[in-house]
């Protein structure tokens, strides 16, 4: 700065001091009077002027300027909140920057962890992409380098083949059934749904998969209409998802579970397996894309990884979302709630 508080100060009292001085010539003061008016008041004025510049302005001045400094250099972290005095003028310009610096922090930080998420999605989807591609091309490269004469072996690798391109088409389906959802694309058709006839749907189109690890599908409750207002499709998909996701992780013989809590406002549904479980430091994570608890025997298991994360964000369309409760070697308990329709007065609940 090219003037200091001192500077300013003493300019300031030496013009105090000629107006007081030549006011008491008006006053045909005495000679020792006007010296003695003119040191007091140089004195007072200085110290006040110097102590108010300095402690209220140029402090002030140089802490807005440090913090100016720090934004051109983009070190938004190392700003912290500067204490003012009560009758600091410039307290509300400093709390501005300071707010300023902070919000744009939180925006870099915010850019910085979606930068993070793109960088592990992509490898995520290129490894779950190279998977099925790299089983496929393996078979059918044996083939063509001889092994397709041999009719059991062709039959056995092309079976293999087709099963691992089912896998990169259901991988690719539940990418884009996400992107959709998450882009607004597809829309929620809310009608009264009854949950109990669903489940059951869910079930016979299960039925075949449970049964190859003997284990047996059941509703809890007694056959009756479990009516919510929700969109069909979506919640028979997020059914399927959380049945399919028990049935891969119960212990073979087990039982698969699917209970209605039926409240006066809303109904809660738990799907319950009796599997391995879920360790604690793995449940904040387990609706996020591709996370898997155990990777090489997830995928041993089959799936897309994707089958929690669509279940999350469809249940975030219907203005709920889904919840697991979950202990090592005991199953799991996935569960969900929907604002309940109560029936029209006559109508059956069987």
């Amino acid at each position: 700065m090219v003037y200091s508080s001192r500077v300013l100060a003493l300019l300031l009292a030496v013009s105090i001091s000629v107006i007081t001085t030549l006011f008491l010539l008006l006053m045909e003061a005495h000679i020792n009077v006007m010296l003695v008016g003119f040191f007091i008041s140089f004195s007072v004025s200085y110290l006040l002027v110097f102590v108010v510049l300095e402690f209220l302005i140029f402090r002030e001045i140089k802490k807005i300027h440090k913090l100016m400094e720090k934004l051109k250099k983009k070190e938004l972290n190392k700003i912290s909140k500067q204490k003012s005095g009560i009758l600091n003028p410039l307290e509300n310009i400093n709390e501005e920057i300071f707010s300023f610096a902070e919000l744009k922090q939180k925006e870099i930080d915010e850019l910085k962890k979606l930068e993070a998420f793109r960088k592990e999605f992509i490898a995520d989807v290129s490894h779950e992409l190279k998977t099925p591609i790299f089983a496929a091309q393996g078979f059918v490269h044996t083939l063509l380098d001889g092994a397709i004469d041999d009719k059991s072996v062709r039959n056995k690798f092309l079976k293999k083949a087709a099963k691992s391109l089912d896998g990169l088409d259901a991988l690719v389906q539940d990418l884009l059934t996400l992107s959709h959802i998450e882009t607004g694309q597809i829309k929620m058709h809310f009608e009264t749904i009854d949950l109990y006839k669903l489940t059951e749907e869910v079930f016979d189109q299960l039925e075949e998969k449970a049964q190859k690890r003997n284990i047996k599908l059941k509703i809890e409750n007694e056959p009756q209409k479990v009516t919510v207002y929700a969109d069909w499709q979506r919640i028979f998909q997020v059914m399927t998802n959380l049945v399919m996701n028990a049935i891969k992780h119960s212990f073979e013989g087990g039982d698969v579970l699917v209970r209605f809590e039926i409240g006066k406002k809303s109904v809660v549904t738990h799907v319950r397996d009796f599997g391995e479980g879920i360790p604690p430091e793995h449940l904040p994570r387990i609706f996020e894309r591709f996370y898997r608890v155990d990777k090489s025997r997830s995928r041993e298991k089959g799936g897309t990884g994707l089958g929690l994360a669509i279940v999350k964000h469809i249940l975030e369309n219907h203005n709920t979302k889904a919840e697991v409760k979950s202990e090592p070697n005991k199953g799991a308990d996935f569960s969900f709630k929907l604002p309940r329709v109560k029936p029209e007065p006559g109508e059956s609940q069987d």
